[in-house]
């Protein structure tokens, strides 16, 4: 069976999907080049204004990057093991110490997060909002194809899941049902639908509910001009960090400008 059968089987048989599922229809029917609305410019601008990890935690946080690795060794450590164990293929971990270093910035209590995969940047943030019995929200759609539902988060250990709430819909379903149950949020981290419209629609919703002073941080934003279109749109100055070859922007909210978006 192929991966576009199995995936359309998948949601018939999940009927709280058919929302997500009506909309892809529509996606790939009519709308098939919004993925890639404006990658050529964005990815100029990103690299044009790019730093690395180390250089923004140390800048915006005051923080050193190099002690996360270090103090939390052997839990990294076990959750590479998870990855490697994982049946299911769901792609790479993003910048972990950036995470966790505006979790410590910030002191947050209520995270927010779009796309778990392995878990890896779940973990990140858990591992900051233990410290406070924080809580972290998920918003995650299920891996379809690869019948992969079980596995999502696989690599976070059993005694944080406590901190956590997972829900498995798409963002559009997900996030309504989050700020019913938190009304802002500290940090809010971004890795799920990569299309143009989708970033838009989510960078909106979840910036009015980002407190002052909060983080906002967005994977891949090369992959279309969404979020440089967004921070232009807002006037918000932004950091961009290139991390394995990919960009990743960066800001807090209402801060004083560091690098404006052009």
């Amino acid at each position: 069976m192929s991966t576009v059968l199995k995936t359309f089987v998948a949601y018939l048989k999940r009927p709280p999907l058919y929302p997500e599922l009506g909309r892809k229809i529509i996606k790939n029917t009519f709308n098939r080049r919004s993925p890639s609305k404006g990658k050529a410019r964005a990815n100029f601008w990103a690299a044009s204004i790019a730093v690395s990890q180390e250089e923004v935690i140390s800048r915006l946080f005051s923080s050193n990057a190099d002690h996360f690795r270090s103090a939390y060794a052997d839990i990294l450590q076990k959750a590479g093991v998870k990855e490697k164990e994982c049946p299911v293929k769901m792609g790479e971990h993003g910048a972990l110490e950036l995470i966790y270093y505006a979790c410590e910035f910030t002191k947050a209590q209520n995270v927010l997060e779009t796309g778990v995969a392995y878990g890896w940047s779940s973990l990140a943030i858990l591992l900051s909002l233990q410290k406070r019995n924080g809580t972290l929200y998920s918003s995650d759609m299920p891996f379809l194809a690869q019948n992969g539902d079980q596995y999502a988060g696989c690599v976070v250990p059993d005694h944080l899941k406590k901190y956590w709430k997972l829900f498995r819909f798409a963002d559009r379903e997900s996030l309504p049902k989050i700020f019913k149950q938190a009304s802002s949020f500290d940090v809010f981290h971004y890795d799920s639908d990569k299309s143009y419209h989708g970033r838009m629609w989510a960078y909106h919703q979840i910036y009015k509910k980002l407190r002052p002073g909060g983080v906002f941080i967005s994977d891949d934003i090369g992959d279309n001009s969404a979020y440089q279109d967004f921070c232009n749109r807002m006037n918000i100055s932004t950091c961009v960090v290139e991390y394995n070859g990919k960009y990743i922007g960066i800001f807090v909210k209402e801060y004083i400008p560091l690098i404006r978006a052009k």
